[in-house]
């Protein structure tokens, strides 16, 4: 027996082993790609304002919640750091997956070898540019404390020895208590970590009756994994509170992302389609809550956090790629569960098949999967230049480059300089900051202190170069006191002259 379970050891090992470095190879090429993505310039921009002593949101400003940032500026916005960041936690990931994955699947057939199947399928598609996992976006760095917090609360779901709640009872309880931590810790690299929260909270609340803990046991557990939750997200708002920025914070993690999320939701009514969508989620979980009894805690956990991830991606209605990583862990599980649980093997089939016809209609997939490696090894052999390589990935890209090297070449130490578009890396290739809050002229336009903010900080930081780029409207600013001095690519360069 000793033998047969060292065997087994050595097959998960050499599995992982395995399935690790073709996801290391896979993701190798995203190192050595060029700054061409507009959202991590936008992300490099911010970690170079944060070293430099702006205040998130108060003095340089995006949407999203601030872990992102912090890390670009730990990282010194340094895109093979933050690419190698990306690398790493997919790496750490992937093992997590495997282990979650082996949990839910052995839960209730002991020698089940699906995990392996589900991991594979996770790590190759997490590995390839397709949804973008390449790009060092939010999505890429809150899979891996969500998919601890799933085990650890998936774990938690088969004990039953939960005392009335109380503070010694959170420490008691300490699995479900670091649970909620990391998905608050999710949630402030991205809001949508909110719904990973929110199944798992379902799924405590209409365990398996077969399991069941009495119901004073379960809001313990939920206000457990809530309690952690809350935490960090309370800590990063005192935080705010005590810079005098709260307001800012607010307005634009929470607040202004109202319009961000309300576009294209248009049904008979302005939020029709959202409330369409939520109906649908809850039509969905009140029919497992009914038929719980018959189904078991794998499929359960799996269906569940399935559902809520779909609603995840679909929520703002916009055919980002990167939105799918919200998907990736549960698409992959319960692609394993259509093999594992013979007996609905049907009804799970049907309800991936609408959702997989609802992603591939409404989403945008990276088309180039294959030749982004062809691009690659071309490059390193020799047999592509380097405009030719930065090229692939954007056509604008060498131009970005091109106004890159002119300005560099051009600034002093104390030179600021501005660009008029929504090429923000080029502020990261040139080491300067904008001289206003905004960075990419999508912001400028539409937030409502944008021209105002850029006009004031224009006028008083009175850029070295103004960069009008291609394609862009009519500045919303005066380029009295400048000249044109070059144009590079179709963008025009003014230089000051007075």
């Amino acid at each position: 027996m000793r033998i047969l379970a060292h065997l087994d050891k050595n097959k998960t090992a050499w599995f992982l082993l395995i399935v690790l470095f073709s996801f290391f190879l896979l993701r190798l090429p995203s190192l050595f790609e060029p700054y061409w993505y507009g959202d991590e310039g936008i992300y490099q921009t911010l970690g170079m304002g944060i070293n430099n002593g702006k205040l998130l949101y108060k003095d340089i400003f995006d949407n999203k919640t601030p872990f992102l940032y912090i890390l670009y500026s730990i990282l010194n916005s340094d895109q093979f750091a933050t690419r190698s960041a990306s690398l790493i936690v997919g790496l750490l990931s992937v093992i997590a997956f495997f282990f979650l994955a082996k949990k839910l699947f052995s839960a209730a057939r002991d020698g089940s070898k699906i995990h392996f199947f589900a991991t594979i399928i996770f790590a190759v598609i997490f590995g390839l540019p397709l949804i973008e996992g390449n790009i060092a976006n939010a999505e890429n760095f809150i899979l891996l404390p969500i998919l601890i917090a799933a085990l650890l609360i998936f774990n938690q779901s088969h004990k039953k020895n939960f005392s009335s709640f109380h503070l010694l009872s959170l420490i008691f309880h300490l699995p479900l208590l670091t649970a909620g931590l990391l998905l608050g810790f999710a949630f402030l690299f991205k809001v949508v970590a909110i719904f990973d929260f929110a199944a798992f909270i379902v799924f405590i609340a209409i365990i398996h009756p077969g399991q069941r803990l009495p119901s004073k046991n379960i809001s313990n557990q939920i206000i457990s994994v809530s309690v952690g939750f809350i935490i960090p997200i309370i800590l990063t708002t005192l935080f705010f509170l005590m810079n005098n920025a709260f307001k800012d914070f607010l307005q634009a993690t929470f607040i202004q992302n109202v319009g961000y999320v309300s576009y294209g939701e248009k049904f008979l009514i302005p939020q029709g389609l959202l409330l369409l969508k939520v109906v649908l989620l809850s039509i969905f979980i009140l029919y497992i809550l009914k038929v719980r009894k018959i189904l078991s805690l794998t499929t359960i956990f799996i269906v569940i956090w399935f559902a809520f991830s779909l609603f995840n991606a679909f929520f703002a209605e916009r055919p980002f790629p990167h939105y799918l990583l919200v998907m990736l862990p549960s698409f992959s599980l319960i692609v394993a569960l259509i093999v594992w649980d013979k007996k609905y093997q049907k009804i799970i089939t049907l309800f991936v098949l609408i959702a997989m016809v609802l992603v591939f209609n409404n989403f945008h997939f990276f088309s180039k999967s294959i030749t982004y490696y062809e691009n690659f090894i071309s490059f390193i052999v020799g047999k592509k230049s380097s405009t030719s390589y930065r090229a692939f990935f954007d056509r604008k890209t060498p131009i970005d480059y091109e106004i890159a090297l002119f300005l560099k070449s051009k600034v002093a130490k104390n030179d600021t300089i501005f660009i008029w578009g929504n090429n923000p890396q080029v502020y990261k290739m040139v080491g300067r900051l904008p001289p206003g809050r905004y960075v990419a002229s999508y912001h400028i336009i539409g937030y409502k202190d944008g021209i105002l903010n850029t006009n004031n900080a224009i006028n008083k930081a009175k850029p070295k170069f103004i960069v009008i780029m291609p394609n862009q409207q009519t500045p919303p600013f005066s380029l009295s006191g400048y000249s044109p001095r070059i144009e590079i690519g179709n963008a025009l360069i003014y230089e000051r002259t007075l």
